[in-house]
């Protein structure tokens, strides 16, 4: 029933429009932290949202997978695994999942208690790695980057997906810095590919892959973000 109540909704413009202006004007928060949003939507048995199923899943997976295999990648760090949905889909080898949320951390940890091949680590509290010992040859950061609502996070989030590559840096999100009319306060739209391109000079883009489900009017089940994948400059 809720599922047709919001297709209608959806198709509804004046309808949809009203009920998303009344929606963020009572529930946006003066003290609102991104950290503590996560904790308390996976707390609340939250989940990583809609990107991290149904066909926007399996697109994203057949496109990673793909990677995977054609470049013969043996190590993945996740910067922002979630509740592990997305990464069931994954034909990963060694894998480290890192999140802010402790909650998804316990969720992946046994969903994959089995799993020899894969870890997960709180980030960014203890995230201090000077010395490099998270590396590998492709860092993730799907459905995350527009998540970044404080400044100081998405620099140092940046900085620790670039540095802890070896090869290539696989980013599925926005790329703007244009903010829709009614937007959730866990989004913030960025034009990270400008950060990039200042910050990261050892750095080639090398593919762009558009999302096959462009965002229209199903938020559900279609989405603003592309593929944007990165390569180390060879010395």
């Amino acid at each position: 029933m809720m599922k047709k109540i919001k297709r209608f909704i959806s198709k509804n413009k004046l309808l949809s429009s009203l009920i998303k202006s009344i929606y963020f004007k009572f529930n946006k928060k003066k003290d609102f932290q991104s950290k503590n949003y996560w904790d308390e939507r996976y707390a609340k048995g939250g989940n990583s949202g809609a990107g991290s199923y149904g066909r926007l899943a399996k697109f994203k997976a057949e496109i990673i997978n793909d990677f995977f295999k054609k470049n013969n990648i043996k190590s993945v760090i996740e910067f922002g695994c979630g509740d592990g949905n997305q990464l069931s889909m994954f034909k990963a080898p060694k894998y480290i999942g890192l999140d802010v949320s402790k909650k998804s951390i316990e969720i992946c940890k046994e969903k994959f208690i089995s799993d020899k091949n894969k870890a997960f680590f709180l980030y960014p509290q203890y995230f201090i790695d000077r010395i490099h010992v998270f590396r590998a040859d492709v860092t993730l950061s799907l459905d995350v980057i527009y998540h970044l609502i404080e400044d100081d996070i998405f620099e140092k989030y940046m900085k620790d997906l670039f540095s802890s590559s070896k090869k290539y840096v696989v980013i599925y999100s926005s790329n703007t810095d244009k903010q829709a009319k009614f937007q959730a306060q866990h989004v913030l739209h960025r034009k990270f590919s400008d950060w990039v391109e200042k910050n990261c000079p050892n750095w080639e883009s090398i593919s762009k892959i558009k999302n096959k489900f462009q965002l229209k009017n199903n938020e559900q089940d279609e989405s603003f973000a592309n593929f944007y994948i990165y390569q180390k400059k060879v010395d």
